[in-house]
């Protein structure tokens, strides 16, 4: 291009084609495609002026190269201008569609509630840790003679006729009882010994009240002097704490084979407070758990004395305790995580 006439014709047409384009453009991502079609220096019109320098007569090439160089200044202006205008009404239009309006009301959003069984179990965990039991967790799969034979229960005793047990194999069980427990504490810890010991239990028993898994907590005292009055007194205390200050207990005779005497233990019904009503079954009593004074056998097949030391032993079914406390009249509800049920209770 040897006339510097036609660059000039060529230059302002180039510069008449940014005036119009820019004023139809309304994004920046649209001023950043047209830039690109006009300053890039492999393929914009004006970069490849640039590219055509070595053609030019050497006499050219200065002037030639200051009306191109001023076509690109004002070209970057313009594109400069145009995408710093349009970027900031962008900005804006974010700012209106995200702003929050601080003066409309919160949205609710729905609390979780930890588990009936989690929350009973805390409180039992409360409750008994500030009598000063300390807590042991035992294991869910068992030998058959922690379950049983360490129990004062051996082979041919009637007793395994009342538990349908899971068996893994003639050795091992998934236990039935947290009642293993204590035999294991026994075995490691010489007496003074104040222990519970929450946990999964297992048994072939399915209905509306139970569940071949469910939570139990054992709780063993082993000491000098230990009677039942003791068991009753801490028994007073805990149901006192679950059901309400005027809630009292009351001790039946029973049979287990790891305790003797042993008790069932009854509470003073809290929804009709001795009246009768359909939670009472019309009698005032609602049985809660089983107890009693550790046997003699059991004590001295752990090495301990038993002339010198006695022990008491209970059992709480979480799962029955969860159900008293919130009128649940099918333990399968606690087993399906049922919001409508699960919503209601929160302590």
């Amino acid at each position: 291009m040897a006339d510097l006439i036609e660059l000039s014709e060529k230059l302002s047409a180039i510069r008449q084609e940014i005036k119009n384009e820019i004023a139809g453009i309304e994004n920046s991502k649209a001023v950043y495609e047209y830039r690109k079609s006009i300053m890039d220096s492999k393929t914009g019109k004006i970069g490849s002026l640039m590219r055509e320098m070595g053609k030019i007569p050497n006499e050219m090439k200065a002037e030639y190269g200051k009306k191109v160089n001023e076509i690109k200044v004002w070209a970057q202006e313009q594109f400069d201008e145009l995408d710093t205008k349009l970027k900031e009404a962008e900005m804006r239009l974010r700012y209106e569609t995200e702003k929050i309006d601080i003066t409309l009301p919160a949205k609710m959003r729905p609390k979780g509630n930890l588990h009936p069984n989690t929350q009973v179990r805390n409180q039992i965990v409360d409750i008994f840790g500030s009598m000063g039991f300390q807590i042991y967790e035992g294991n869910e799969i068992e030998t058959d003679y922690y379950n049983f034979t360490a129990l004062n229960t051996p082979d041919d005793h009637p007793a395994r006729d009342m538990q349908d047990t899971f068996y893994l194999s003639p050795e091992f069980l998934l236990r039935t009882q947290t009642s293993a427990g204590q035999i294991h504490v026994m075995e490691a810890q010489k007496p003074p010994i104040k222990i519970i010991s929450p946990g999964k239990v297992f048994r072939s028993d399915d209905d509306a009240t139970h569940s071949p898994m469910f939570s139990q907590m054992e709780g063993l005292v082993v000491d000098k002097g230990i009677t039942l009055c003791d068991l009753q007194g801490m028994l007073n205390v805990f149901v006192q704490k679950i059901f309400g200050e005027d809630t009292r207990t009351r001790l039946r005779p029973s049979y287990f084979p790891f305790t003797e005497p042993s008790v069932e233990v009854d509470v003073s019904c809290f929804q009709c407070h001795g009246a009768g009503c359909k939670l009472c079954k019309g009698t005032g009593w609602i049985e809660v758990l089983g107890a009693g004074v550790v046997n003699k056998k059991v004590l001295e097949g752990c090495g301990i004395d038993s002339n010198e030391y006695s022990g008491i032993a209970f059992g709480i079914g979480i799962e029955r305790i969860a159900m008293l406390k919130y009128g649940i009249n099918n333990i399968k509800l606690l087993f399906e995580s049922d919001l409508r049920v699960l919503d209601q209770i929160d302590d």
